[in-house]
């Protein structure tokens, strides 16, 4: 059977469009292309996650080699802080130079970094390479997830990005045990912890190279170099506080004050760089998304509960437990399986049903569920029990950490994907570092307090080596009755640690209980341009769509009373109501179509003098995206802009990524208007300054889509599930009826549509409608009952035949159903109607081979027997 195509890429053009020249076919890879492409990126996720965790064993081997004990952390914080701090700067620099560079690029300084790391002389330089290690780790930890999103649609995105979780969880045990097995091999040491990373680096450096074939895109290649060296300033400061403070300096010190200033006026700076940028770091509009902002937020509370967990949860099983670092890292396995499991599951079932809200809803209270069960933690406690709590953190963090990625990725603008999956990751990263430092200092504060209180309760005074408790074996040894309350303090001020994580995966939990789930987009991909340039294509106004970038939000003074209105109460698309009510959104014309900015000729009567071009003396660009309620992007509708007496000043048509660019005369108040077949219409007064202006048109539909499901006796039936699709095949809306059969969409477009309906117990049933004008459309559907028949094939000796073919024809002779028996013999036929069939069952047919014996016996002329279509 030939390959599953996915679409992917860039959006797909017209025939009109590709003969006209505006750039090559779209895209296409096979399940086989997107498997391979996959299999590059979890390799280079697996290598780069490894070399962040293995590193932690073989710290006292390597202090005890290079020297510098007072710098041992930052062999360890140097990764982490440039890994999180570039992180959004890749994502925007994939944007410019491409995904494949950059990828290869952040392969490449990996690389070297590691060589760099394992042929260090002093403990200096380590730190360097560390530093620059950690710089290629953000853009693969960034960019895999960018790739993934640009080669798969988000309805199929699931199940692919499970697998980049499940990676995840594997490289945080993997990590520490090659560590611990690295340093205790006496033929490699340990600088082969950092030499170990080089040839997986490599493998898929040249996998993406071989398989890896997306679109270029002609980009403004300016870069924003004061958004970038604000926003990586801003957060490599905060991250110094983080892994400095407290141990280099006090929290309460001037080193803490002057480095929090320098933060803020470096955020401020930033928050005005971006405002102003054509291109921005992190468009200001993606703050304005609350899908961005819902999953950024869960993303920093998962990254502070993750992290503080997973090192500080060794700590336990070594100090406390008396475990090597190699018995600590298996320990682990439960949490990895448990992952490997929620992660992969979850990415299945949500391509299948296209549902993901609840994933991280349930995912973040398993989270909270595991922090109050590590809290309770005590010296005795068994490994199951350990091995239990642990599993509990894996299954959440598994159902979360790829989730929050995709729902943010699917509500987000294909031309900010990078831009927003880069910007969830710096959060989950910054969480992280958050959670690192915050529990650090929380134990050292509580265990000075326990071991203070324990040593006075029991009249005890520390023994001369009591200095000695920085590594779980000195604590091993030491005397009783110091050691045990030793281990009592430890256990309890780990306790308090992990009870701090509760209220944390707590407010990830509330936050993702607002998240809006939107229909999974079933395309992918950016609109491609020829070499010429976006003006090449569409004229002036094209180029002002493709350079004008989201820069100061205009303030909008009002809404034309009664223009546009949304209709209130309408539920989110695709999301069913308990009362089988349903807000639908869709597109009139297929996404496919290449629209230009400018109709035509012929559609206008002639341009407005007004209106001009980026770069001819016009005023500031407006800019942004159309919608329709269901958040889908609305290609070909008119955006017209006015002045406040009436007169229009420029006019152009939606791309079909929705986006639209209109150039005022300069700084003032303006009318913009947006209108397209099937949808109300919608002004805004916009009022607009210097600066270029980011501004989104939601357009609501007109019409309704009602009916009643019943069965074949027209009895209404409770509880089926009505998917309505558009032309594109495209999800815009789905529910459930109540208990008189009766479902309801809302807001809906003119146009054609599919209605899919399915109950239990019933056959499904699919049919087309027409949506047509205002009002509402009405469309009943009967669904038949559903019957089926099942069975064993046996032989003469009444023994079950496997891999027999079981044909099921009607009475007409047409052949409805062709299956094939498991082991067992057993087959099943479901959703059939009542009436005459007739079931056949046979074996493989026969296979027939000339042969020419004149030359001799031949001793291995096999014969394979098998079914033609398998």
């Amino acid at each position: 059977m030939g390959d599953r195509v996915a679409q992917a890429g860039v959006l797909p053009q017209s025939p009109g469009a590709a003969a006209a020249g505006r750039g090559p076919a779209p895209v296409r890879y096979t399940h086989r292309q997107i498997l391979e492409i996959l299999s590059g990126l979890m390799i280079a996720m697996l290598t780069t996650m490894i070399s962040t965790s293995v590193v932690g064993t073989a710290l006292p081997t390597i202090v005890g080699d290079l020297g510098g004990q007072d710098q041992l952390s930052w062999v360890a914080s140097a990764s982490l802080l440039t890994m999180t701090a570039s992180t959004p700067l890749w994502g925007k620099l994939s944007d410019i130079l491409g995904r494949k560079l950059m990828f290869q690029s952040a392969l490449v300084i990996f690389v070297l970094a590691s060589v760099g790391a394992g042929l260090s002389q002093n403990i200096g330089q380590l730190i360097g390479a560390r530093a620059f290690q950690g710089l290629g780790v953000g853009g693969v930890s960034a960019l895999a997830q960018v790739i993934l999103g640009d080669v798969v649609p988000p309805r199929e995105r699931g199940r692919y990005s499970g697998y980049m979780g499940a990676v995840f969880g594997v490289a945080t045990v993997a990590g520490p045990m090659l560590g611990g097995f690295i340093v205790d091999a006496d033929a490699l040491g340990w600088r082969w912890c950092f030499y170990v990373c080089v040839p997986l680096a490599i493998i898929s450096l040249a996998v993406m190279q071989k398989v890896l074939k997306l679109p270029k895109i002609k980009r403004d290649t300016r870069i924003d170099v004061f958004g970038a060296f604000t926003i990586t300033g801003a957060a490599t400061v905060v991250m110094l506080i983080l892994t400095m403070g407290g141990k280099e300096f006090d929290w309460n010190s001037t080193w803490t004050y002057v480095l929090a200033a320098i933060a803020f006026v470096l955020l401020v700076g930033a928050v005005f760089a971006e405002r102003a940028a054509r291109e921005p770091i992190l468009p200001p509009r993606l703050f304005r998304n609350p899908t961005f902002v819902l999953c950024s937020i869960a993303s920093l509370a998962v990254g502070v509960a993750m992290f503080g967990a997973m090192i500080y949860l060794p700590q336990y099983l070594q100090i406390v437990k008396g475990m090597s670092p190699t018995k600590s890292g298996l320990m682990t396995l439960p949490m990895v399986a448990a992952m490997f499991v929620t992660s992969t599951g979850s990415g299945q079932v949500v391509t299948r049903l296209g549902r993901y809200k609840w994933f991280p809803v349930v995912g973040l209270a398993l989270v909270a569920g595991s922090m109050y069960l590590l809290s309770q933690l005590h010296v005795d406690s068994s490994k199951l029990v350990i091995g239990a709590d642990i599993a509990v953190l894996g299954a959440g963090l598994g159902l979360t950490l790829q989730i929050m990625i995709l729902a943010a990725q699917n509500a987000a603008a294909i031309t900010d994907l990078a831009a927003t999956t880069s910007g969830v990751s710096f959060f989950r990263n910054l969480g992280g570092a958050i959670g690192t430092a915050a529990f650090g200092a929380i134990l050292n504060n509580r265990l000075t307090h326990h071991l203070t209180e324990g040593l006075a309760a029991a009249h005890v005074r520390p023994p001369a080596s009591g200095g000695a408790l920085g590594t779980p074996e000195a604590v091993q040894h030491l005397p009783q009755p110091f050691k045990g309350i030793v281990l009592e303090a430890f256990t309890q001020s780990l306790q308090t640690v992990f009870m701090v994580g509760v209220p944390v995966a707590l407010v990830g939990f509330v936050v993702v209980l607002f998240l809006k789930e939107l229909p999974l987009r079933s395309a992918v991909g950016r609109v491609e341009q020829p070499e010429g340039g976006p003006a090449a294509a569409a004229g002036p106004a094209a180029a002002a769509v493709a350079s004008a970038s989201a820069g100061r939000h205009a303030r909008t003074d009002r809404e034309l009373a009664g223009v546009g209105a949304p209709t209130s109460g309408a539920a989110v698309a695709g999301s069913p109501s308990p009362n089988g009510t349903a807000g639908m959104g869709g597109v009139t014309e297929p996404a496919a179509t290449q629209a230009q900015a400018f109709p035509a000729s012929g559609a206008v009567s002639a341009e407005p003098e007004a209106f001009r071009a980026p770069g001819s003396g016009g005023g500031a660009t407006i800019s942004g995206v159309v919608r329709g309620g269901g958040g889908l992007p609305v290609a070909s509708a008119a955006v017209t802009l006015i002045d406040v007496a009436g007169r229009q000043l420029g006019r152009a048509v939606t791309q079909p990524d929705g986006a639209y660019a209109l150039v005022t005369p300069g700084p003032g108040t303006y009318v913009l208007i947006a209108a397209t077949g099937g949808h109300e219409p919608r002004a805004a007064t916009l009022a607009v300054g210097d600066g270029p202006v980011d501004f989104d048109l939601v357009l609501a539909g007109n019409a309704g889509l009602v009916g009643t499901v019943s069965d074949a006796d027209g009895t209404p039936i409770d509880g089926a599930t009505v998917v309505v699709t558009d032309v594109r095949g495209e999800v815009v809306g789905s529910a459930r009826t109540d208990a008189s059969g009766e479902y309801t969409f809302q807001d809906v477009v003119s146009g054609t549509f599919t209605i899919a309906v399915s109950a239990a117990g019933h056959r499904p049933a699919a049919l087309q409608v027409e949506v047509t004008g205002n009002g509402q459309t009405r469309q009943d559907v009967r669904l038949p009952a559903g019957v089926h028949v099942r069975g064993v094939v046996r032989d003469d000796a009444g023994q079950p035949v496997g891999r027999a073919r079981v044909t099921l024809v009607d009475a007409a002779g047409d052949v409805v159903g062709l299956t094939t028996t498991g082991p067992d013999g057993e087959y099943a036929f479901t959703d059939l109607t009542g009436g005459q069939y007739t079931v056949i069952a046979s074996g493989f047919p026969p296979v027939a081979t000339g042969l020419n014996l004149s030359g001799g016996s031949l001793e291995d002329h096999d014969l394979r027997l098998g079914f033609p279509d398998e």
